[in-house]
């Protein structure tokens, strides 16, 4: 018969914790994400700005929560929902 006292050990216990803290902060991050992209298409409606398929998609599906940051800055400012993709800021030269 196999040895089994490792499954519940605390060494054991403390792993499967590890694990679920780790889970429990993925969920966390791809909640906040979630939320950016809800922020960034509720911008742009209030601004009656059209949102493609396609840009939408691409929002909703998006799960890097800075590039999210960025696209929401952008969306209080730009004339189409695509230009919260361009890097099309001016340069200072």
């Amino acid at each position: 018969m196999a040895d089994l006292s490792f499954y519940v050990s605390p060494l054991s216990e403390e792993i499967r914790e590890e694990g679920r803290a780790e889970g429990r902060a993925e969920g966390r991050a791809a909640g906040r994400a979630e939320g950016r992209a809800e922020n960034i298409l509720i911008v742009l409606g209030a601004r009656r700005i059209d949102v493609a398929h396609a840009t939408r998609e691409k929002i909703t599906t998006c799960r890097d929560p800075e590039l999210l940051r960025g696209w929401l800055l952008r969306s209080a400012v730009v004339a189409t929902a695509e230009e919260i993709f361009g890097e099309d800021a001016p340069s200072e030269q």
